[in-house]
């Protein structure tokens, strides 16, 4: 999928492309940014802290390791990060997501495309649910893999369908309709609306993994979490260019 490439969601719906979805995702969570964390633990039942918390152990890098937490929204992954004794830093490319950030850890507002970090310099990076909204995934994919030292290590968390039929139909009854009446309620109707559409943006995990390699990876590993709730994506920076 190309950066300008128009895209359907499940509902038929044609999501933004190109400039103009850098825009839309920028001016959507600026505004749902003040109540942002609230929905976030209603939205996941409050799993979303376990699976990051995963996926801080998965990285399995030593104390003092410099972990950037890429779209690091209001620092949850930051303050989990640091609770392991890691140096984490972020970037979001919301402002507003980053002024309701209280962790205290340094964090820039950049484009994960176009990463204001040099290269090879950080020994991890995490990402919690941001893939889908990356412009250009696959430039995202090479920033991110020449900013990480060779040897260092990724940990992206993502939603996912279960696989299990039963689990299925409660999962799009909760995620595609209750949720977006939630976060209506208690925020941004527009932007509520949005986020289970903005699914149609994740390419298949082969073509997830074929761009991870391509970018520069080896080892991707990508794995359930509580039932196909959401995914685990974790790989190793290989030695050498991408």
């Amino acid at each position: 999928m190309t950066p300008g490439e128009a895209t359907r969601a499940f509902d038929g719906t044609v999501l933004p492309a190109g400039a103009d979805k850098t825009r839309q995702v920028r001016d959507m969570f600026d505004a749902i940014a003040p109540r942002y964390d609230m929905v976030n633990r209603i939205m996941s039942l409050g799993l979303d802290l376990r699976w990051r918390r995963m996926a801080v152990r998965s990285l399995a890098l030593p104390p003092g390791a410099a972990v950037l937490d890429l779209a690091s929204g209001t620092g949850d992954f930051l303050r989990i990060l640091r609770e392991a004794g890691l140096r984490p830093f972020g970037a979001d490319l919301s402002w507003g997501m980053l002024a309701a950030d209280a962790d205290g850890s340094p964090r820039v507002q950049a484009d994960a495309a176009a990463l204001p970090v040099g290269t090879a310099v950080v020994d991890g990076v995490t990402c919690g649910y941001a893939l889908r909204n990356f412009t250009d995934l696959p430039g995202a994919l090479a920033e991110v893999a020449r900013v990480v030292r060779p040897g260092g290590r990724i940990a992206l968390v993502e939603v996912a369908e279960p696989a299990s039929p039963v689990l299925l139909a409660g999962y799009r009854l909760w995620f595609r309709h209750l949720v977006p009446l939630i976060g209506g309620l208690l925020s941004d109707r527009r932007a509520y609306r949005y986020l289970p559409r903005s699914t149609a943006y994740l390419p298949p995990e082969a073509e997830l993994r074929a761009m991870l390699v391509g970018a520069g990876f080896s080892g991707v590993n990508v794995r359930p979490l509580t039932g196909g709730l959401s995914q685990l994506i974790t790989a190793t920076r290989a030695a050498g260019d991408a």
